[in-house]
């Protein structure tokens, strides 16, 4: 009878294992696809503030072309310049992250030069963006490493004059009392 009762034991050990291998592997699949969700959400977010940042970068070109003499070398270069940027930042509001990474690999395969220089210039746009977001409008100001917001330094206070005092005849020694 021990071997019947060992037996029965042993199988309900197993069949609780399986049931906790499910319920562990529910679990994960759940954590995974909560991140896959979070990430593919900051993904569209990112894609989004690059394809602004590109469609300022264009009007800025736009402008510095129009600022240009007309039918100069410098108005031609920034007014395609600017044309790509605004193709560029459209086609990054219309498509999803798994196609801009495969057109991206493409581009980069048929134009090593072109792909290099495209990161440079998304490299100095990235800069500018976060240089523009970091500063802080009003006077308070940021502990970077706490994070805690600081009061603005308060202004200096004005001079004050003290009162005029004779002017010793030169040659004679000044000391510190009234005389």
């Amino acid at each position: 009878m021990t071997d019947d009762t060992n037996r029965k034991g042993s199988e309900e050990a197993r069949r609780q294992a399986k049931g906790l291998a499910e319920d562990a592997r529910q679990a994960g699949q759940q954590a995974y696809d909560t991140v896959k969700d979070e990430a593919g959400h900051q993904a569209e977010e990112a894609q989004s503030r690059i394809a602004s940042e590109a469609g300022d970068v264009a009007q800025a070109l736009r402008k510095a072309a129009e600022a240009s003499r007309d039918g100069s070398p410098q108005e031609r270069t920034f007014g395609q310049i600017a044309d790509a940027l605004a193709d560029a930042s459209e086609g990054f509001n219309r498509k999803d992250l798994g196609e801009l990474v495969s057109d991206a690999n493409h581009f980069a395969r048929r134009n090593p030069i072109a792909f290099l220089g495209g990161a440079v210039l998304l490299g100095f746009a990235a800069a500018r963006f976060a240089k523009a977001s970091s500063h802080r409008s009003g006077h308070e100001d940021f502990d970077r490493r706490s994070g805690t917001p600081t009061a603005a330094p308060a202004p200096a206070p004005a001079p004050t004059t003290a009162p005029a005092s004779p002017a010793a005849p030169a040659g004679t020694p000044r000391t510190g009392g009234n005389s």
